[in-house]
């Protein structure tokens, strides 16, 4: 077992790998942005470690990753990139400040991270490193291009990494989910200006399942793919969408 490092371990996806990933057995370290969800009460109720930190300042998460391993006793094995943040407007009256703040958070904050576990990974001999993008990072989604954009790098950055970091026998992929039953809804939902029950039924409706995924359903992905019995699956991108993308890649 390792310790399992969640980032955006405060909203309703992250709370979910935290839980999965510790009742496999792991040591898991949570942390979300200061002043964001609480994360105290859960790493309590799991027997793990919380330390805030903002992924968008990569000195930030070396203090938090440090942090971690020392409370820990030993380095990061598991990483899972799920910080994120998401705002919708057409193109063209984006805000600029607030686009880069999406790109930066999202693929800025998996970089920074990467980073920051990467010697530790090394010296144990090997890691695994799930990021976490989305669908809308392979087919696009209208008011929605930084997101989009940002899970698009992550997408690359998985390949890339899973063929610079496989000699060192550390793993690095992805999931891609559709939509998800998270409270971050809601911004869907502000910027269709409907209810959240409304969009929840909008987007259900594109799924050939017939409804969007749950958090536990992605948990169960990222507990797969944390597995290190799993050592030659590496620079795989897990599309967990109920059907909506099928062949495309």
């Amino acid at each position: 077992m390792a310790v399992a490092l969640v980032t955006g371990a405060g909203g309703g996806l992250g709370r979910a790998v935290a839980r999965r990933l510790a009742s496999d057995g792991h040591l898991v370290a949570l942390t979300d942005r200061p002043g964001g969800p609480p994360i105290d009460e859960l790493a309590e109720e799991l027997g793990g470690i919380s330390e805030p930190a903002d992924v968008a300042d990569p000195e930030s998460v070396e203090r938090m990753v440090s942090a971690v391993q020392e409370e820990a006793g030993e380095p990061v094995g598991i990483l899972v990139a799920g910080a994120a943040y998401m705002t919708m407007a057409p193109l063209a009256e984006h805000d600029l400040d607030d686009w880069w703040r999406v790109v930066d958070t999202n693929l800025g904050g998996a970089f920074a991270c990467v980073q920051a576990v990467l010697p530790g990974m090394s010296e144990r001999g090997g890691g695994r490193m799930v990021l976490i993008a989305s669908e809308w990072g392979v087919i696009g989604w209208p008011n929605a291009t930084a997101y989009a954009a940002s899970k698009a790098g992550l997408i690359a950055l998985t390949k890339s990494l899973g063929r610079e970091l496989g000699p060192l026998h550390i793993a690095v992929n992805a999931v891609a989910p559709s939509v998800i039953d998270t409270p971050q809804l809601e911004v869907d939902a502000r910027d269709a200006g409907v209810p959240v029950e409304e969009i929840r039924a909008r987007y259900a409706a594109r799924v050939p399942l017939g409804r969007i995924a749950t958090p536990d359903e992605i948990a169960a992905a990222v507990s797969f793919l944390a597995d290190d019995r799993l050592p030659t699956l590496v620079g795989q991108v897990l599309h967990i969408n109920g059907g909506t993308t099928r062949t495309r890649i």
